[in-house]
């Protein structure tokens, strides 16, 4: 088995759709840290194409900058992931855990997050007749996670190829239940929030009168 650093082994995972994350998971490669990182990436890649992106192809009317949606669609979605795949695939006997699905599927994550920044740069060089080539790159870039997600889960939890395409259907059904118990869950806060403070701001006013 070879002996890689930490750097290689995001390269031959990423280079090597179909056995680079076997070779991790049998070598028990990977690092947290790295995959943190490609975790920031992504969440500053998708700020990047909500606001960077050239004038030519998007325009935002946005006058104010608001985070929330750009940490949701990244940071919540990819950890929305890696606890609902090791909730489904633990009921279906996977071996992976929690710590190695976080690792390999944001190892998937890279080409999918290159073309964004690819993306983003282009587009305020290209002109709208060219958009054939960022869309080559957008369908490269996403055709590629999606094989390195399939391979990764596969992988990680040692499934047949049938077993990995059902474990993903579920793994998506259990992201939209927890994002929906999270949606009621901030509306409950929120209601709670307006609830005490209505409170004391009555209160308040009684007290000066």
């Amino acid at each position: 088995m070879m002996d890689l650093t930490q750097r290689q082994w995001v390269k031959h995972s990423v280079m090597h759709p179909f056995e680079g994350f076997e070779d991790l998971r049998w070598k028990k490669g990977g690092s947290l840290k790295i995959a943190f990182l490609i975790v920031i990436l992504f969440f500053f890649a998708t700020i990047a194409h909500g606001r960077l992106y050239g004038f030519q192809f998007y325009v935002t009317y946005d006058k104010t900058f608001n985070i929330i949606p750009y940490l949701v669609q990244s940071v919540v979605l990819f950890a929305t992931w890696v606890v609902g795949n090791w909730a489904v695939c633990t009921l279906l006997d996977g071996e992976g855990t929690m710590k190695n699905i976080c690792i390999y599927s944001a190892y998937a994550l890279i080409p999918y997050i290159a073309q964004l920044y690819i993306d983003v740069f282009l587009s305020h060089f290209l002109i709208r007749d060219e958009y054939i080539f960022m869309q080559a790159i957008q369908i490269i870039g996403i055709g590629w996670s999606v094989i390195l997600i399939f391979s990764a889960i596969k992988a990680v939890h040692q499934y047949t190829f049938g077993k990995t395409v059902l474990a993903i259907i579920l793994t998506i059904v259990a992201m939209l239940i927890i994002l929906f118990l999270l949606v009621l869950l901030l509306s409950l806060i929120q209601q709670v929030y307006v609830f005490f403070s209505s409170i004391y701001t009555e209160l308040s006013y009684r007290m000066r009168v």
